[in-house]
C-alpha cells in the first residue's frame, strides 16, 4: 500500500505541469541523502536516452528511455533528479552530478533546496 507524501507529490506534479528544471530538492531515501534539481520525467528520460545512445555498450538501451509513457493524467509516482549527487560525508558523488529516479513513496524525509558541500 502506497503511503506517498501528498505535498511531495504536489511538488512533482507542479514540476511536470510547468516542465521546469529549476526546483531544487534534497531527499532521504534508504538512508542515503540525494540532493539536486527535479526535472519533468520526459526531460529526464530524454537526457538519459542521449547519454546511453552515445555509449558503445549501452546504446541499445537508449530506446527504452525515449519511448512514450502512458498515464500522464495520473499523479507522479517518482521524482526525477538531474545534476544530482549522493552526499557522502563532505563530498557529493558523482562530482559532476548524476541522473536519479526515486519512488516518492520511498522518501523518508525531504527539504526544499540542495545542500552545498566542499572538500575543505
Amino acid at each position: 500500500m502506497s503511503n506517498a507524501d501528498e505535498l511531495l507529490t504536489d511538488i512533482a506534479t507542479k514540476v511536470e505541469s510547468e516542465q521546469s528544471t529549476q526546483m531544487s530538492l534534497t531527499v532521504v531515501i534508504g538512508g542515503a541523502v540525494i540532493t539536486g534539481r527535479l526535472a519533468p520525467e520526459a526531460v529526464w528520460r530524454q537526457r538519459v536516452s542521449e547519454v546511453l545512445r552515445d555509449s558503445d555498450r549501452l546504446g541499445p538501451f537508449s530506446g527504452v528511455f525515449s519511448a512514450d509513457r502512458p498515464g500522464h493524467d495520473k499523479p507522479p509516482t517518482h521524482l526525477h533528479f538531474h545534476v544530482a549527487r549522493i552526499l557522502q560525508g563532505n563530498i557529493g558523488i558523482p562530482e559532476t552530478g548524476g541522473m536519479y529516479r526515486v519512488a516518492i513513496e520511498d522518501v523518508s524525509g525531504w527539504t526544499v533546496g540542495d545542500f552545498s558541500y566542499s572538500d575543505h
